[in-house]
This record gives structure tokens, sequence and C-alpha cells, in this order.
């Protein structure tokens, strides 16, 4: 049916709605001062009214709450900063940082037994031997040297020793060292060669020097008991880096006790020897 349109109606006011007066679009509700207040954004200003967080309120003269309409701008950057990068150790790099801690260590716990064990053979027991004279340091023009250095040291028998220098202008040095040695023996100097007889030991000498190899033996144990301690901390220094986890840090540790156990029986071990050989008859 085809619409009739009147002559007095405007064909713009047929086709375009009329327009009503816009109403409140939004209502804002806030507490502000302990009373309730009511503010309505008009039309003209929904368009440019910005939502932002609630740091954005002020506080008008009035006493209501509005919004600001300035947004809070986040920077990325800012962001990146605050949270950080954390990189973890990969299981290759811890191993290779445990390698190293653990390679110094037993390191220095293998020269603590060779100490131990150099000491215990400058012990004399009843038989000579030329490491009773490991121990001797000569003053050579001025500087201390070892006597193994300045002579040949050998044992012709098993109750004597015969020292050859190099330098024969040495024998009054050598010979001097000697004597104000712990050794308890007499030397020899015929201008050649020094020649050093073993005294036999008593019975109470030997118990003596019973007491000077447990003494050394329980040098060398704190000597052991604190490079563990070292090791222990390089570790618990990898912990605090973020390297390692507090259950790695503990079977870190139990494998450290473990190979200082070891190194301890083997000082055990050399001890209980040479106590053997100067209580022997």
């Amino acid at each position: 049916m085809a619409t009739h349109f009147s002559p007095a109606t405007p064909a713009r006011s047929i086709l375009q709605p009329k327009l009503n007066p816009p109403k409140a679009l939004l209502s804002i509700r806030d507490c502000y001062g302990g009373a309730r207040a009511w503010k309505k954004c008009q039309p003209s200003t929904v368009n440019v009214c910005s939502w932002s967080s609630a740091a954005s309120y002020v506080a008008p003269p009035g006493g209501a709450a509005k919004f600001s309409g300035n947004p809070i701008v986040v920077k990325k950057q800012l962001l990146q900063k605050r949270a950080g990068t954390v990189k973890a150790a990969t299981i290759e790099e811890i191993e290779a940082e445990k390698s190293v801690i653990e390679k110094d260590a037993k390191g220095r716990m293998e020269k603590t037994i060779e100490t131990v064990r150099s000491n215990f053979n400058s012990i004399r027991t009843g038989r000579a031997s030329p490491a009773m004279l490991d121990k001797i340091e000569v003053d050579y023009y001025g500087s201390p040297v070892g006597l193994k250095s300045l002579a040949q040291i050998s044992s012709p028998d098993g109750a004597s020793l015969l020292i050859s220098p190099y330098d024969k202008s040495s024998l009054k040095s050598i010979e001097k060292a000697i004597v104000a040695s712990d050794l308890g023996m007499t030397p020899n100097n015929d201008g050649e060669v020094i020649r050093l007889t073993l005294p036999q030991l008593t019975s109470d000498r030997r118990k003596e020097l019973t007491k000077v190899v447990s003494k050394q033996a329980e040098e060398g144990k704190v000597a052991l008991r604190n490079i563990r301690r070292d090791t222990l901390k390089a570790y618990e220094k990898l912990q605090k880096e973020k390297k390692l986890s507090e259950d790695t840090l503990k079977d870190f540790s139990s494998d450290l006790q473990k190979w200082t156990d070891e190194y301890v029986k083997k000082l055990d071990t050399i001890s209980k020897q040479k106590e053997k050989e100067l209580l022997k008859v």
C-alpha cells in the first residue's frame, strides 16, 4: 500500500525521528567523608569522561567525589624494570661449579695427608731412613735451604745415615742444623761426609714419640675439617645466589661429608702404622 504524504508535513520530519532531551546516562555512587553523594555524568561530559583507578578520585569543593578524568598510564619499561629478570642456572653450570669446588677441596686434603705422612717420616724409629732428615733446613749463605737440596743422603745399614754434601763448605752449616734439630743424634764430621748413628730407642722414648704422632695426626684432622668448612661455605654461596636449591645443597653437603670421612680414615691408617713402627721392639 502506498504511503500518503500530507502536504503540511515536511518529508524530513517523517524520515527523521524526533530527538528527545537526553536523560542521565549513568549514575555514579560514591561515599565520601562518611556521607553518600550522587553525581550524574551528563551527555556533554560522557564523551570526555575517562574511567581510571580509585587513585584518580579527587574531592571537589562541594564535597562529592568525582573522577579526575586523567587515566593512569603505566609505562612498559617501568613494569619490566620492576619485574626484573632471573636467570636460573642450568644443570651443566651447577655441575661445573661443583666440580671446581670439589677438585680444589680434594687437592687440599691430599696435600694435608702428604704433609702428615712427611712429618711421620721425620720421626725416627729403630731403623735409619733418609726421610728422617726431610725437615732439616740449613742456613746456606744466609738463606734456609732443605738439607736434601744440599747433599746426597743414604743409609748404608739400618742403624746409620751418610750425608755427602755437594758443596764441602756447607759441612759446618749442615752439622750445626742437625745438632739444633730434635733428632737426638750427634753428627760425626770428617771433613768429607757426615755420619749419623741412631741410638737405640728406650721404651720411654718410644712412648713419647707415639704421643708426637698422635698430636700430628690430630692436627691433620683439624686441617681436614677446616677444608670441609671452607667447601661448605662455597656451596652455601651458590645457594644464596639462587643457583642451588635447599635440597641440592643438602645433597652436596652429604657428599662432602662422605669423602671428608674417607680422608680422615686414610690419616688414621698411616697414624696407626707409624705408632706400630715406634712400639715395635
